[in-house]
């Protein structure tokens, strides 16, 4: 196990505010800010599957938990208000593209006029000082084509998931440019608020029980001994464990919180993805992944003609965020995977330890080197 004291950083008892606190990415969040010292007050729905990394890391006794929803203004002011958070990270989301296609409405209340909520009770809340937005990688206009997008590529969205989040990033947009000017930041007479939005790829990991993505569908799967059918083998993706993100977001958020009116120049748009050479395609995951668990895992190809469209080529430039914010993926593709079928692993035989186990990965990712971080770079380019 690797050593579970956090390093004495700046995020000790520093209060955040963290919405979508009971899905995966934010159940994660969670973990990793309480490791750090910080205080942390969660608002979020009941978890959205059973079981949840809510329940079965016992997230609820690492922060404030309460229950509300972001379209929800009276209650979403007053928890925020309350608790006078410095920092705010919205995760929050209705978060599945098939969902999107049953549930357009509510997709996009939650998503559009829920992220509009969050920040308009950021305006009544004087304590808050920095704002990370989550969005995807999916808010770009996808044209299909072979190289990474940029954050000055344009916003679009076939399906209603993909374009709620294009909505999202446009609504965090006005925001800053209407109520927090980037030129005014922590000027005289100006305001104390930077907000920025973070757009990250596919994410991976321990405690994903969401219905209709490919981790998940594996590991079901794989625990009941059936083969798994995946659709779109071919369709490429910017697959990265979870944890790489969410130290983008720490970083963005750290950067955004100098005391100085320089934090404006990083209260823009990134995005946070793998290397290029870990963009692989849906069956190189899922042979890994069979590989990897072993015994009774197979998977089989899903002849359905009848499933609603999804990109089948996307990747993200993370240029802005190496430069900016000195951030770069650390983890292979293949470790990650290694340490998700771990997770599930260790939930199987000691379900009881896995906030224990949890905390582990992610001090053991902490703890990594920068040496260690450009190795893997360097490893993933002499792929091409």
């Amino acid at each position: 196990m690797e050593d579970l004291v956090a390093p004495d950083t700046h995020w000790r008892n520093r209060r955040v505010f963290l919405t979508g606190h009971t899905g995966f990415k934010g159940g994660w969040m969670a973990l990793w800010l309480s490791w750090l010292g910080a205080s942390v007050r969660g608002y979020a729905l009941d978890p959205s599957t059973s079981p949840s990394l809510f329940n079965v890391a016992n997230i609820g006794s690492v922060l404030e938990d309460v229950r509300g929803d972001i379209r929800d203004a009276a209650s979403l002011d007053r928890a925020m208000q309350e608790f006078a958070p410095e920092v705010v990270f919205h995760m929050a989301a209705q978060p599945l593209v098939r969902l999107s296609y049953q549930d357009p409405i509510g997709t996009y209340e939650t998503n559009v006029i829920g992220t509009a909520r969050v920040l308009d009770a950021v305006r009544r809340t004087p304590s808050v000082r920095a704002v990370v937005s989550v969005t995807t990688d999916k808010c770009y206009e996808n044209k299909e084509w072979s190289w990474p997008y940029r954050e000055i590529d344009p916003l679009g969205g076939y399906d209603p998931y993909s374009a709620s989040k294009a909505c999202a990033e446009i609504v965090s947009a006005s925001y800053r440019q209407s109520f927090f000017p980037i030129e005014q930041l922590r000027q005289p007479g100006g305001h104390q608020v930077a907000v920025a939005t973070a757009r990250a790829g596919n994410v991976i990991g321990g405690g994903d029980w969401s219905t209709d993505r490919l981790i998940p569908d594996l590991v079901r799967g794989f625990l009941s001994g059936d083969p798994v059918r995946i659709r779109r083998p071919h369709a490429i993706r910017p697959w990265q464990h979870v944890l790489e993100p969410l130290c983008g977001y720490l970083t963005l958020a750290e950067k955004l919180l100098m005391p100085g009116p320089e934090a404006a120049r990083f209260a823009t748009a990134y995005n946070f993805g793998p290397n290029r050479g870990d963009a692989r395609p849906v069956s190189w995951i899922a042979d890994r992944m069979t590989g990897f668990w072993g015994e009774g895992a197979s998977w089989v190809l899903d002849e359905d003609r009848d499933s609603p469209h999804e990109a089948n080529y996307l990747q993200l430039d993370i240029s802005r965020a190496d430069h900016d914010l000195q951030w770069a993926p650390r983890l292979r593709l293949e470790t990650a995977l290694d340490w998700l079928v771990a997770w599930y692993r260790n939930w199987q035989s000691t379900p009881a330890s896995i906030q224990s186990f949890s905390l582990s990965q992610i001090a053991r990712y902490h703890n990594l080197s920068q040496h260690e971080a450009i190795s893997a770079v360097s490893a993933s380019q002499q792929d091409h």
